[in-house]
């Protein structure tokens, strides 16, 4: 069928919105209307090849929307049915089937493999031009920088008819990331402390959850004053401007010593260090921020050695049914308003929401599609 799709064609190239052509669904797989998608920083990392996606390539993995077709043998999902595309992964290895799939053994290839991962045309892509020039897909899964995608059917999350499909997409990433972080790997108990480094949207969802937790001190670190002043309204208790001063030192003064977490969310080295700084003995340091490829970050041995984690998270952790559905009911109750963060920008405008975006002028942009 024909769709339009935002095309990247070469490394740090631009993003050209053009026809193509995607395939009909096959056996497991399900064709989504997209609604809307969410942009995340993975999207602008993988364009500048910090993540090995071939081009040319369609991005996008925050994707939103409702079910038109499905293939052969696919009973989870339904054409009507509204859905958040979530993460692929294979089912079959030990982490998936640890209930773990965000730590697939093939997430790599599963991801940015250019192809489907799963199927009997596995590691083909769905899409080309009119010239039938292949363009690679299945980006996370989906490649929802177009008005449809072609995903695996078992990655789909079904939600509510009433749910707000056009706000949705960044629960199957961004949001579902730093939430998760805290509801599934970090788990506060009553009175914990916890310090959230990046107030972006990543981190505010990390305050919003941190909020619902029986954590009694949630500390927002950031550069931007208008971004610590919201996360403040989302539930921070204390808020550090890193800009004045040492963000450590008073970490360690508003706790009156070392916080119990800690959760980097830019992806900046120097911060990596500062999160890992905040925590002390039997502390957990969450590390969410994507950095470029290759960054590496050092820290104390001996203070680490006293009990100290360092944990890296993918996407939240756990399984995309449980985090997604759980995050679209708190939406629902009012309990996790993660729609001020959003702004709507048309497909035809994705260079100027990404500009928006890296300048701090919008904390989730999301891609509304016509059709």
């Amino acid at each position: 069928m024909k769709v339009k799709a935002a095309v990247v064609d070469e490394l740090d190239g631009p993003f050209r919105v053009t026809d193509l052509d995607l395939d009909e669904p096959g056996p497991g797989e399900a064709l989504v209307r997209i609604v809307a998608t969410g942009i995340c920083h993975t999207d602008a990392i993988t364009r500048h090849g910090d993540l090995p996606m071939p081009f040319p390539s369609v991005l996008g993995h925050e994707g939103a929307g409702e079910v038109i077709a499905v293939g052969a043998g696919v009973t989870s999902v339904r054409p009507g049915d509204h859905v958040v595309i979530g993460w692929p992964s294979c089912g079959t290895c030990r982490n998936c089937r640890d209930g773990e799939p965000r730590y697939c053994a093939r997430l790599g290839e599963a991801l940015c493999g250019g192809g489907r991962l799963l199927g009997p045309r596995a590691g083909e892509t769905a899409l080309r031009r009119a010239d039938g020039v292949a363009v690679h897909s299945h980006f996370f899964g989906q490649s929802s920088f177009a008005t449809h995608a072609l995903t695996w059917a078992d990655a789909l999350v079904v939600v509510p008819p009433e749910a707000p499909l056009d706000i949705l997409g960044p629960l199957a990433c961004g949001i579902a990331t730093g939430a998760g972080a805290v509801m599934n790997t970090l788990r506060p108990g009553p009175g914990a402390s916890l310090v959230v480094y990046g107030v972006g949207a990543v981190g505010l969802a990390a305050v919003m959850a941190a909020r619902l937790s029986p954590a009694t001190r949630i500390i927002a670190v950031d550069r931007h004053p208008q971004r610590l002043a919201l996360a403040a309204e989302l539930g921070a208790t204390d808020t550090i401007d890193a800009t004045d001063g040492d963000p450590v030192a008073e970490v360690h003064r508003l706790c009156g010593g070392p916080a119990d977490f800690s959760l980097e969310c830019t992806g900046v080295v120097p911060v990596v260090r500062q999160a890992v700084d905040s925590v002390g003995m039997l502390g957990t340091c969450v590390l969410i921020g994507g950095a470029p490829a290759g960054a590496e970050f050092s820290v104390d041995h001996l203070s680490t050695l006293w009990g100290k984690r360092i944990i890296g998270v993918l996407g939240g952790s756990g399984r995309s049914e449980t985090l997604i559905g759980t995050l679209v009911e708190l939406h629902r109750q009012g309990r996790f308003p993660f729609d001020r963060l959003v702004r709507f920008y048309d497909l035809e405008d994705i260079d100027k929401a990404l500009e928006d975006s890296h300048r701090g002028g919008v904390l989730k942009p999301i891609l509304r599609m016509s059709h």
